[in-house]
């Protein structure tokens, strides 16, 4: 992984390929490559270690092709260097790009050795290279050469492939890997994302399992796993042509941070309907749910957490989050009635994928997918669907996306609380929470001044712990990941009850304590959990609403929300905390959109 572009036109693609890498810049990467056949009909190629301007200046002006892809790494197989950045070539004929694991790919290498095949580099993706020139020499037919090839592979991969000896085409294939075509008139692209390729159109086919695509200036043509001809539809993408553009923001984090309003407002739209809860939803499916299993990585993960304590307080179902790496290596217990519920903002996250595809072999009753990309795998594999509207989220660390799936499942947990007898008044209260916070996240945002200051007393420190207590809980896990994400300090989020059962032991100075707290049943709890950092000499910050009693001192800093305490109250409780971490990587130099070793989208194990 992590980013893939290739095309082929009558016009000249080699600038297209650069900008479409820097569309995908968003997903993380260490180094980036392009190949392409130039006027004289030779393969060029070209890689640098770094950032895509600096192949775009190695490449300057003058290099001419009407066929081409491109790559940017993030490294799995091989540290970042140019030797392992893609494309990765075999007897100067075939180019491919590779985003992926080739798990088997150590026996293919020995094999290749031992037919005379020479590698450069310490990657997975070079054997693919020199396994499709072995069983092309030998069939001398590119989509067989592909079947057997791939026939080879352990592991995921999406791959884009070049042959110089037959520069009018370009090849795709999809394996557990996201791939999209990008129709033309005249000319066609690939892309693992969408989003490289709206500036050039808005008709894209999106492959599917074991697809192979055969694209020429003129045709398309899509065989399945089976080898078998199929037409795959035409999609319009709803990525807006300028989703990548800052706008007056220094950085798409705080662009993505202050558009959460209005993402939020969009989600909402259509699935709060007069008072009505996710009006589209199966609601014979919601009455048969008698437990939930929801499974999710990173920030999904939290989000799930979030869920927990909504779904079980509002429907009285019991609730397992588990992550997705982890669940798909064990044997669950599956109550009868249990719902599968998967999260993924990209909807191609590998392990949430992996563990959906087991569970047709665990007894659920059915499997709902919360996705924030109407084409991704999530949706096609899951027989029911609620969708994110965040939009384009560039930001690695995310942070719009987090707050969307935060909104949709309170809706599902009131939907489904309905089902659960829920009273009319109980339903009330979360379809009002839910209306109050639109505006209530803009003015919450609108603290964004005040909240830089504060980052001013955290960016010289080297660990953080963040607390909270009941749904607050999660959104400290969260503020702690977004915190050690964006500025590379170390944190750590705690059930604030927990202190005194071993982080205590950290508490001095030199430690900020970062707490969310709200007016709700456990505030007692908090104050008393917030009075042992005190005593030994913890420095305390608090995010309040504006209902909790407390006020700031020589060790804690209290700034009060213009918020009262509701049940969406963790929607508004994160904003402040994505702030101060953004705040802080600004602070101490890091690249906040881009932050070190991180991919986006995470579609390898």
């Amino acid at each position: 992984m992590c980013g893939i572009v290739a095309a082929i036109a009558e016009r000249n693609v080699v600038a297209l390929l650069i900008d479409g890498l820097r569309r995908l810049e968003y997903r993380g990467y260490d180094s980036a490559g392009v190949a392409f056949i130039d006027r004289d009909s030779s393969l060029v190629r070209e890689r640098s270690v770094g950032k895509v301007a600096a192949l775009s200046e190695l490449l300057g002006s003058a290099h001419q092709g009407q066929v081409g892809l491109a790559h940017t790494r993030w490294a799995t197989h091989g540290k970042p260097s140019l030797l392992n950045a893609h494309p990765h070539l075999s007897r100067g004929r075939i180019a491919v790009v590779h985003n992926g694991i080739i798990e088997n790919f150590q026996e293919l290498k020995a094999e290749l050795q031992s037919l005379g095949y020479e590698f450069q580099s310490e990657t997975d993706s070079e054997v693919v290279a020199h396994l499709i020139d072995h069983y092309l020499r030998a069939c001398r037919d590119m989509r067989q050469s592909l079947t057997q090839a791939t026939a080879r592979l352990s592991g995921s991969f999406a791959l884009a492939v070049m042959d110089a000896d037959d520069p009018d085409k370009i090849w795709g294939i999809r394996q557990g890997s996201p791939l999209v075509i990008g129709v033309g008139v005249g000319e066609h692209f690939l892309a693992s994302d969408a989003a490289a390729l709206v500036p050039l159109t808005q008709q894209m086919v999106f492959l599917q399992e074991g697809d192979i695509a055969e694209l020429s200036r003129q045709r398309i043509e899509i065989t399945d796993a089976d080898g078998e001809p199929v037409d795959r539809p035409i999609r319009i993408s709803s990525i807006p042509a300028d989703s990548a553009d800052r706008g007056r923001f220094r950085h798409f984090m705080i662009k993505e941070i202050h558009e959460q309003p209005d993402a939020i407002a969009a989600t909402l739209s259509g699935y709060l309907e007069g008072g009505e809860i996710l009006p589209g939803l199966d609601r014979k499916l919601l009455r048969r749910v008698r437990a939930i299993h929801i499974l999710a990585c990173g920030t999904s993960y939290h989000a799930g957490l979030v869920a927990r304590y909504w779904i079980e307080a509002l429907a009285g179902v019991p609730v397992m989050v588990e992550v997705a790496s982890e669940y798909r290596y064990r044997t669950p217990a599956v109550p009868e009635g249990t719902l599968m519920l998967a999260i993924s903002q990209s909807g191609e996250t590998a392990d949430t994928l992996a563990a959906l595809e087991l569970s047709s072999d665990r007894r659920y009753i059915s499997r709902l997918g919360i996705c924030n990309v109407p084409e991704s795998a999530i949706t096609r594999v899951c027989e029911h669907v609620l969708m994110t509207r965040a939009g384009l989220e560039i930001g690695v660390a995310s942070t719009k996306a987090f707050t969307t799936q935060l909104t949709v499942l309170l809706l599902f947990a009131g939907a489904l609380a309905r089902e659960n007898g829920l009273d009319r008044a109980g339903l009330h209260d979360v379809t009002e929470a839910l209306g109050h916070v639109v505006q209530q996240a803009r003015e919450v945002l609108a603290l964004d001044r005040q909240i830089e200051d504060l980052a001013a007393h955290i960016a010289d420190k080297q660990h953080a712990i963040f607390l909270g207590r009941g749904p607050e809980f999660p959104i400290a896990l969260e503020g702690a990941l977004k915190l050690k994400e964006v500025s590379y300090i170390h944190a750590e989020g705690y059930a604030a009850g927990e202190l005194k059962h071993g982080p205590l032991a950290l508490v001095d100075e030199n430690l900020p304590v970062i707490v969310s707290a709200s007016s709700n049943n456990l505030v007692q709890k908090l104050k008393s959990n917030l009075h042992e950092v005190h005593a030994r000499g913890g420095q305390i910050l608090v995010f309040a609403d504006r209902n909790v009693t407390l006020e700031s001192s020589e060790s804690m800093t209290v700034m009060h929300l213009p918020i009262a305490h509701s049940i969406a109250a963790p929607i508004l409780q994160v904003l402040p905390l994505q702030l101060l971490a953004y705040h802080v990587g600004v602070l101490r130099g890091t690249d906040v959109d881009q932050p070190r070793n991180l991919a986006k989208s995470v579609t390898v194990e």
